[in-house]
C-alpha cells in the first residue's frame, strides 16, 4: 500500500486530545495551518524514501511547531553577561513605579494632550517638562525617541545649511556604526573639527567662527576614552565663547544621568544639571542608559530654543507616545528622592550591588548549576568577574562582581558551544559570555527573587549529555 495514502487526514489529527488545549489558546485556523505544515513535511520525507510517521510523532510535532509558532519574539531573559545596560538586551529594566504606570496609561485613556483644568488642547510634553526643568535646572525640555533624535533635531533646526564647530576627537561612532559626522550631514549642517584627536583648545573653535557658523557643540566620549597627553576645553570656557558671539553652545552627553553617581559608589558621569550651569544652551542625553528609564532622547534649556525646536514639522515624527511618557515620567519622580535612589531605580540598584551580596548569591545557586551539568566533561567554580556599565556609558570603568566559570575539562571547548546554547534554549533564556576558554555568568544583574526561578529550570541542561 501506498504510505501516502496512509498519513491521517487533517481532520483527524485536529480531533487528537493532545492539540485540544492548544486550538483552546490559539484558535483552529493556528493549528490547522501547522497541522497541513507537518503532514506536507511527511509527505516530502516519504516521496525521497522514508518510512510512514508515526501518528504520535505528527501530532508532537504540531503542538511544538504551534508553541515556536506562538511563541513572543521579544522574550525576557536573564542577562548574565555582565554589561548592566546592554543594547542587545533592552538596556535598563524599568523601576516597579514606571512598570505600573505605563500598565495603567495602557489600560485607560489618558489625558496625553490635553488640559485637565481649562478642558483644552494640551502639551505632550507637558507630561514631564516641569520634572525635567526640576532636575536639571533647564528653563524648558522636549522629548523624543531617542538621543539620536534629540541631536538630530536640534541640528536640522539650528544649524540648518549653517556651520557647527565640534573638536576632533569628539566625532565618536555608536553602536551600530552610527557617527555624529553622518546625524550633522543627514540634518543639513556643515561640521566644521577643530584641534586634534587628543587636544584641543580654546582659540581652535575662536578662529573658526564666522557668520556661517550656527553653534559651538560639545559631544561626550561616553563609549570611549583617551589617556595620556589630552587637553579638552572647559565647558564654562566654551559657553563663554559661543555667548560672546551670540552662537548657542550645545552639549549631547550621550547616555546622561541625573544623579551625581559618585554618591553611590561609582564613577562620575557628567549630568545635565552640571551642563546648565556652566552655561549650556541646550543639552540632550538618554532615558534608558544611565537615567534608568524608557528609550527616550531629553532635551533641556533655553525656553526660546526649545520653542524653536519644538516648532520643527520633524518634532512631530520623532515624539513618543503615552506609554513612553508614563513611564518616564515615574522614573523622573523617583529622582526628587535621591537618597533612595539606589534601592528604587532598578539600573541604579544592580549598578551599586556591592560584591559580597553578588558572592553570597553565586554561593547559594552553585549546586543547582553543579548538579545539571554533572554528566558534562566540565567543571564548575564561583569566580570573581568584572562587570561594565554599558551603552557607552563609562566605558574603561569595571565593576567588582562574582559569578560561575564553566571550564572544559581537557581540550573540549566545543562542550561550551553547547551549554552556551543549552542556556539559551531555557524557557527564559540565559545570557552569558565566552571569554578565554570559560564561559563566564556573572550574576550582577539577577534579582534576589529570581533565584528560585533561575535554578529550577537549570535541571534542564542534563539532557546535554545525551
Amino acid at each position: 500500500m501506498n504510505p501516502l495514502s496512509q498519513l491521517p487526514s487533517v481532520d483527524r489529527l485536529l480531533s487528537a486530545t493532545a492539540l485540544a488545549s492548544l486550538v483552546d489558546a490559539h484558535g483552529r485556523a493556528v493549528v490547522t495551518g501547522m497541522v497541513r505544515e507537518v503532514l506536507a513535511a511527511a509527505r516530502a520525507a516519504i516521496k525521497e524514501g522514508g518510512g510512514l510517521p508515526d501518528e504520535a510523532d505528527l501530532v508532537e510535532k504540531v503542538g511544538a511547531g504551534v508553541t515556536a509558532k506562538m511563541r513572543p519574539r521579544l522574550r525576557p531573559v536573564f542577562n548574565l553577561t555582565g554589561t548592566v545596560l546592554h543594547t542587545n538586551l533592552g538596556r535598563a529594566p524599568l523601576p516597579e513605579e514606571a512598570v505600573q504606570a505605563l500598565i495603567n496609561a495602557a489600560r485607560n485613556p489618558c489625558a496625553l494632550e490635553y488640559d485637565i483644568e481649562s478642558g483644552g488642547r494640551g502639551d505632550r510634553d507637558n507630561v514631564v517638562d516641569e520634572l525635567l526643568c526640576e532636575l536639571t535646572g533647564a528653563e524648558a525640555a522636549t522629548v523624543v525617541n531617542n538621543n539620536a533624535a534629540a541631536v538630530f533635531l536640534l541640528l536640522n533646526t539650528l544649524a540648518q545649511k549653517k556651520q557647527v564647530i565640534v573638536s576632533r576627537g569628539e566625532l565618536i561612532e555608536i553602536g551600530g556604526a552610527f557617527r555624529v559626522p553622518d546625524i550633522m550631514s543627514r540634518a543639513g549642517a556643515k561640521l566644521v573639527e577643530v584641534g586634534t584627536t587628543n587636544r584641543t583648545h580654546l582659540k581652535d573653535f575662536a578662529e573658526n567662527i564666522n557668520p556661517r557658523t550656527a553653534m559651538l557643540m560639545k559631544v561626550h566620549a561616553s563609549n570611549y576614552a583617551i589617556h595620556g597627553f589630552t587637553h579638552a576645553v572647559p565647558e564654562a570656557e566654551l559657553a563663554a565663547l559661543a555667548h560672546q558671539h551670540t552662537l548657542p553652545f550645545v552639549i549631547d552627553l550621550g547616555s546622561g544621568t541625573l544623579a551625581d553617581l559618585a554618591a553611590y559608589g561609582l564613577p562620575h558621569e557628567p549630568t545635565p544639571a552640571e551642563a546648565i550651569a556652566a552655561g549650556a544652551d541646550l543639552v540632550t542625553f538618554s532615558g534608558d542608559k544611565l537615567l534608568g528609564g524608557p528609550q527616550a532622547g531629553l532635551l533641556v534649556g533655553r525656553k526660546d530654543l526649545i520653542a524653536k525646536i519644538k516648532k520643527n514639522p520633524l518634532k512631530r515624527a520623532l515624539r513618543v507616545g503615552k506609554l513612553t511618557l508614563a513611564a518616564l515620567e515615574a522614573v523622573l519622580a523617583l529622582y526628587r528622592d535621591p537618597d533612595r535612589l539606589h534601592l528604587r531605580v532598578t539600573a541604579v540598584r544592580q549598578l551599586t550591588r556591592p560584591e559580597a551580596d553578588i558572592a553570597a548569591q553565586a554561593a547559594r545557586l552553585l549546586p543547582a548549576l553543579q548538579s545539571a551539568l554533572a554528566g558534562l566533561p566540565v567543571t564548575v567554580e564561583i569566580v570573581a568577574l568584572k562587570s561594565q556599565i554599558g551603552s557607552g556609558s563609562l566605558p574603561v570603568d569595571r565593576l567588582p562582581s562574582a559569578g560561575f566559570a564553566v571550564k572544559p575539562q581537557g581540550k573540549r571547548g566545543g562542550i561550551l558551544n553547547r551549554i552556551e546554547q543549552g542556556l539559551r534554549a531555557l524557557p527564559k533564556p540565559v545570557i552569558g559570555r565566552i571569554e578565554e576558554g570559560a564561559l563566564l555568568l556573572d550574576l550582577r544583574c539577577l534579582a534576589e527573587h529570581e533565584e528560585s526561578g533561575f535554578a529550577a529550570q537549570l535541571s534542564a541542561l542534563s539532557g546535554l549529555g545525551a
